[in-house]
């Protein structure tokens, strides 16, 4: 899936997002994945998939709201 589990990031035996949390303070990470969901919102519409950016956004958008809970 190229939105949920991108085969870039899953090299190894930790997913790239999970490294990036450790290495940052909670407000850090929250930071980190508010500035993603703002660049997939951002820049949507001046690529040609549209729909899998905007599903990028609410998927770091959907990652956000679990740091809340």
């Amino acid at each position: 899936d190229a939105v949920s589990k991108p085969e870039h990031y899953n090299k190894g035996d930790i997913e790239a997002i999970d490294a990036i949390k450790a290495s940052m303070s909670p407000d850090e990470f929250k930071g980190y994945l508010k500035g993603n969901s703002l660049k997939y919102l951002w820049r949507y519409h001046y690529k040609n998939k549209p729909v899998e950016d905007l599903r990028k956004c609410r998927w770091y958008l959907e990652r956000l709201i679990q740091e809340f809970i």
